[in-house]
């Protein structure tokens, strides 16, 4: 038995490891596409779309055109192993999900042992300030007051601004989310799914970070 428990433990200590491999790697591309996305800002403000030639049909003379054109495709690049990357990420927090909810099942779940004693995924880092009527939100479940401890891949420990949880609900429209929030005492895991519907964005909730 006590093989058992070892082997349960360490199998949800490298599902772990690897998931917080994953969201390191993710963090470096979103840095990286960020850097590159000043690069464009700093050529006047051409961005992804702005045009490469003057009026005549000349290279622009105020812009540097091979910077751009380097960074708009390092940016589509990097933006299509980002998509990739989240997607591998949701899978990996879906597996160690079930590891550890077997665990608990089985009353072997050691929140030391699996690496959560600094209490991350316990720690709210935003909460939602708004439920429209009809929405996605509405609908998982979520509630005006909600605190959010865990959004798909985005915890207290990789959260930096708001614009974390957007790539995350891009990338997972139409699929379900796993989102842990804290209600007064309690801790409730829905089931989000991104989606078009009658009014704006694909939630129907506004969330708001946690100062």
């Amino acid at each position: 038995m006590a093989n058992v428990l070892s082997l349960t433990g360490r199998i949800s200590a490298d599902a772990r490891v690897h998931v917080q491999g994953l969201i390191a790697r993710k963090d470096e591309i979103e840095a990286e596409i960020k850097a590159l996305f000043e690069v464009l800002e700093s050529q006047n403000g051409v961005g992804m779309t702005g045009p490469l030639i003057d009026a005549e049909g000349y290279p622009r003379n105020d812009i540097d055109v091979y910077s751009v054109r380097t960074s708009r495709h390092k940016i589509i690049c990097l933006q299509n192993d980002h998509k990739a990357l989240m997607q591998e990420v949701e899978q990996a927090l879906h597996t160690l999900h079930g590891i550890e909810r077997q665990q608990r099942e089985q009353g072997t779940y050691n929140p030391v042992a699996n690496g959560s004693s600094n209490g991350a995924a316990s720690i709210p880092f935003a909460k939602v300030d708004l439920v429209s009527q009809g929405s996605p939100a509405e609908k998982a479940g979520v509630h005006v007051g909600d605190k959010i401890l865990e959004f798909g891949s985005v915890t207290s420990m990789n959260f930096r601004s708001i614009k974390d949880i957007a790539p995350v609900v891009q990338h997972s429209q139409n699929k379900p989310i796993r989102v842990v929030v804290q209600r007064d005492e309690d801790k409730v895991t829905l089931s989000l799914t991104p989606q078009t519907w009658s009014g704006r964005g694909l939630l129907g909730c506004n969330i708001i970070p946690i100062r």
